[in-house]
């Protein structure tokens, strides 16, 4: 036995690292419902800027143009002619990604602010505890 080693075995019991299931179901919708709702919104950002005349890259408008070598075979052209004939492709996935931030962001704020409220920070047996010290002023 070591000088600083308690001869009694405290059993303790270990928290689990992984989140509540209640959170980690809240973070697999949020996985489909933010790119779903960012792609739509994207979309309609984009019908809405050609109406009234925003100034949109013209880079990002039209169809995209594929590699020469999707043209020359049959079977890349067979699988990537329904991407090629999307009208202002480049705009929607701009758009589509800049809402995604938005809203990724957001909804990652909300979570950590719901989940310091739920969960505040607890301290382990392992953790070290605050420091408890007082300073006296110093006087000359």
């Amino acid at each position: 036995m070591s000088k600083y080693q308690s001869s009694v075995v405290k059993k303790t019991k270990r928290k689990t690292k992984t989140p509540h299931y209640a959170w980690q179901g809240i973070g697999c919708i949020m996985m489909i419902v933010i790119p779903a709702i960012s792609i739509a919104a994207g979309i309609e950002t984009v019908k809405y800027g050609l109406n009234n005349n925003w100034p949109i890259p013209y880079q990002l408008l039209g169809n995209p143009q594929l590699p020469d070598l999707v043209y020359q075979s049959r079977g890349l052209m067979m699988l990537l002619n329904p991407i090629a004939a999307v009208k202002h492709l480049y705009a929607y996935i701009v758009f589509s990604l800049l809402y995604m931030l938005l809203f990724g962001g957001f909804s990652s704020m909300a979570y950590a602010f719901v989940s310091r409220i739920a969960n505040p920070i607890q301290r382990d047996p392992l953790d070290v505890p605050p420091p408890n010290i007082k300073v006296k002023r110093y006087k000359r």
